[in-house]
């Protein structure tokens, strides 16, 4: 359950309107790294988390103050709009070609599709999308995640501080920027926490580390020649785990796959010369024959041992 009140968590009030840097602002409402990004990103890896208390309620905190950051932003971009377009403007724009083009970055959807207010879409007015958000389950991948979202989210914010003089904007944004810089060490107290309890043993996502091939788990490859990167930590030393020394190798292939592709189904109308025989006809039914096969061939070697 969320309760809302009409009490922002930080005043969104512009000295004057501006709707051509309302059309920048959008970016930080619905752009992937804008603030519906990381409220929906903390939503749903906090009502997925497996651990009830501390690292539950923390993510949901995190992920409800979001809603209030989006909904501030809201709030200043139909402020900013207030009055655009207006006839007023119109008849100014038409005796002063500069003013006109300077009216003209407007973005025109928020005079025509939500009436002088913000949308769900990033500053080009391609809709927000749920692809950009990452819940995978595992909270140091989800973490790791979290400090590259807000850290992206930051700069952007940063990048459009700059774009206004407006000081009620900056104001705001300067808000923004400090809870940003907050969060990001939020989620990377978040990973020593998650450490210290036992939950991983390291920083590093190894899940099925014990069938993992060693050597390529402790081997820089650079793969163009005169390379400098082996002077680099990332290159040397002690791994991050500290399972093994760190080595720089030339990038060579390690195995004998040629990478040729079988032969196309011929009713697949592929280009293809022969030289890898004829191709094998494919349709729906063979497709699921084939995935039978493969659970009774299993099965056997489960049974057989062979």
């Amino acid at each position: 359950m969320y309760r809302h009140t009409t009490q922002l968590q930080f005043h969104a009030k512009p000295e004057r309107p501006d709707a051509l840097f309302a059309a920048k602002l959008q970016e930080l409402v619905g752009g992937q790294f804008g603030e519906m990004t990381v409220m929906m990103q903390y939503l749903w890896q906090g009502w997925n988390c497996r651990i009830p208390g501390k690292y539950k309620d923390m993510i949901l905190d995190i992920g409800t103050e979001e809603i209030g950051h989006v909904e501030m932003l809201v709030t200043m971009m139909a402020r900013l709009l207030e009055g655009a377009p207006s006839e007023a403007q119109a008849q100014a724009a038409a005796a002063n070609p500069a003013l006109a083009a300077v009216l003209g970055g407007q973005n025109v959807q928020h005079a025509i599709v939500t009436g002088g207010a913000a949308m769900p879409t990033n500053s080009q007015g391609v809709p927000w999308n749920g692809g950009y958000i990452v819940a995978s389950g595992n909270m140091l991948a989800d973490f790791r995640h979290n400090v590259a979202a807000e850290a992206q989210s930051r700069l952007q914010t940063a990048r459009v501080y700059n774009m206004t003089d407006d000081p009620g904007v900056k104001d705001m944004l300067q808000f923004n920027l400090a809870r940003d810089t907050f969060h990001q060490q939020q989620w990377l107290l978040g990973i020593e926490q998650l450490i210290e309890d036992g939950i991983v043993e390291t920083g590093i996502e190894d899940s099925h580390q014990d069938v993992e091939k060693t050597e390529q788990a402790q081997t820089f490859y650079s793969f163009h020649e005169g390379s400098r990167a082996g002077e680099g930590r990332w290159a040397q030393g002690t791994t991050l785990r500290g399972d093994g020394e760190i080595r720089f190798a030339e990038g060579v292939p390690l195995a004998d796959d040629d990478a040729l592709v079988p032969a196309p189904d011929p009713l697949l109308f592929a280009t293809y010369d022969g030289s890898q025989g004829p191709g094998k006809p494919g349709d729906g039914t063979g497709a699921h024959l084939q995935g039978a096969q493969n659970l009774v061939e299993k099965a056997k070697e489960k049974l057989t041992g062979e």
